[in-house]
């Protein structure tokens, strides 16, 4: 049975999932006390998530206990390689997939940045497209969807608005079956 891929992030309004300077602050403005947009129910039904470098870099300047302990994480990079006590770097997402397609597990989380989602696009893996837009206009940065990435079909299954302004989309990938 194919374990299924989920592309679960935020975005401001005008598509970017970060400042030029990979500033995520703007992510705040939505914060809530007790409210988690849903992740929580999302997280129960996935064992694997991969992140791209830059994302992983960012997550450690959090502090804190590191998020999806109980979880098995990936990093795609081009510059580490190994594992330290949290995640496993790797360099070919292709590869790492089809591994992963042939194991036994819950679904698959991907979780930035934009060098990430522009390779799964190109391998066609993502099956489902979680994606919180925040009510905010960020001007420029970092893209979610950059420009070269193929053609992807989807096909909208629900949105969900929240108190605060964010809206939910989800949509799944549209393969014509």
């Amino acid at each position: 049975m194919k374990r299924e891929t989920f592309l679960y992030i935020a975005m401001s309004l005008d598509g970017y999932i970060a400042g030029e300077d990979d500033n995520i602050d703007f992510l705040s403005i939505v914060d809530s006390p007790g409210e988690d947009f849903g992740y929580e129910d999302f997280a129960r039904n996935v064992d694997t998530v991969i992140w791209g470098r830059r994302t992983y870099d960012k997550v450690l300047t959090f502090g804190g206990e590191f998020p999806h302990r109980d979880k098995t994480v990936y990093v795609l990079s081009t510059t580490q390689s190994g594992a330290n006590e949290h995640v496993t770097f790797v360099s070919d997402l292709k590869t790492l997939y089809d591994r992963l397609q042939s194991q036994p597990g819950k679904h698959i989380y991907l979780d930035g940045g934009g060098g990430l989602v522009f390779e799964a696009l190109k391998l066609d893996v993502i099956d489902h497209f979680i994606i919180s837009v925040i009510p905010h206009l960020l001007g420029s940065g970092i893209r979610l969807f950059r420009d070269g990435r193929p053609e992807t079909k989807i096909r909208f299954v629900k949105s969900i608005p929240y108190p605060t302004g964010l809206a939910q989309l989800w949509y799944d990938r549209d393969r014509g079956n």
